[in-house]
């Protein structure tokens, strides 16, 4: 059995790596693409008085975010 060269085992994790990596990358992009929809849609939630507890039990968006959220979305 030959050991393997300090190139080819970084080698090998870059390629374990890659598949997944590249999933996430696509999942963090789609991220953003629903945060961008969503934003306005919390921040007029806030405005009807909608719980924050509420709005984090149906998008998993924590109140914190919620908060600063509704607040860019007023104009201050």
């Amino acid at each position: 059995m030959t050991q393997k060269t300090p190139g080819e085992s970084r080698a090998e994790a870059e390629a374990a790596l890659k598949p997944l990596g590249q999933q996430r990358i696509k999942l963090l992009a789609k991220l953003e693409e629903i945060e961008q929809e969503l934003r306005p849609l919390i921040a007029e939630a806030v405005r009807m008085e909608v719980p924050y507890r509420r709005i984090n039990e149906l998008t998993a968006v924590a109140p914190n975010t919620a908060r600063a959220w509704a607040k860019k979305g007023s104009g201050s």
